[in-house]
């Protein structure tokens, strides 16, 4: 009967014509999503695990060291708001000039690095506290001793380079780089949560094509609902009345 009631909701040619556009029930969607949820669960936690040992085995680990200088010359005092001022515009300019090619082609001539200058600077990164005079030096690389290394080299350098071009008092290293002893990148925790997250969106979203696209009807209330005809009477299944009779008859042989 379901069958028939099927042929005659897919039959463009009845009277009872359906439209063109696919009616969501959100709350149909929830519901299945609902009894779904350990599937999802499943899937989230397969898909972290993936993440967790394609992190741990496949990426490259990389490590972050730090170096600080001071920008503030012994011409400049802090009596002022004049020289305030003055220190941060310096924060400015020793940034670029700390990633400019000359300085970064000496450090690789001093270490005897096997890479390009774009590469390197690509590696480095400098930020400026807010409110301070100070400007933190940090390279990354897969090596750590070599990390410490490269950003003590690039401190020194690029302090004589800008105090010989811009004719001050080269500015002051306060603190050296550390070998570090934990990875920067990448995170394996944020994989992991990133992979359980992406795998419960990707089986929900499977979940919830199949269930718009699923058209057929399953119970009375769905021939009530889709086709908006009343149900008179229902027709049990008789392969589960026949089936439950052979297995009664094999109970009483045996």
């Amino acid at each position: 009967m379901l069958e028939n009631l099927n042929s005659y909701l897919d039959d463009p040619i009845d009277g009872n014509k359906q439209d063109d556009e696919v009616e969501i029930d959100l709350l149909e969607i929830f519901y299945v999503l609902k009894s779904k949820f350990l599937v999802l669960l499943t899937v989230g936690l397969l898909i972290g695990c993936l993440c967790g040992v394609f992190t741990k085995f496949a990426m490259t680990p990389v490590y972050t060291s730090t170096s600080s200088i001071l920008v503030l010359s012994k011409e400049t005092t802090l009596t002022s708001l004049a020289d305030i001022q003055l220190g941060t515009s310096l924060t400015s300019d020793y940034t670029v000039l700390i990633k400019c090619t000359p300085v970064l082609e000496q450090v690789i001539k001093n270490l005897e690095l096997d890479i390009s200058s774009d590469a390197l600077r690509n590696s480095i990164s400098i930020e400026n506290p807010s409110d301070s005079r100070i400007l933190e030096i940090s390279v990354q690389n897969a090596d750590p001793e070599m990390a410490k290394k490269i950003v003590d080299e690039i401190a020194n350098v690029a302090s004589n380079y800008i105090g010989d071009k811009m004719e001050v008092i080269p500015p002051k290293i306060i603190e050296t780089g550390k070998i570090p002893t934990v990875q920067s990148s990448p995170s394996m925790k944020k994989n992991v949560a990133m992979g359980f997250i992406l795998g419960i969106v990707a089986a929900a979203a499977v979940v919830v094509v199949i269930t718009i696209m699923d058209d057929t009807l399953k119970s009375e209330d769905d021939i009530a609902k889709y086709l908006g005809v009343s149900v008179l009477a229902v027709v049990p299944d008789r392969k589960d009345y026949v089936n439950y009779k052979g297995k009664k008859r094999k109970k009483r042989r045996h």
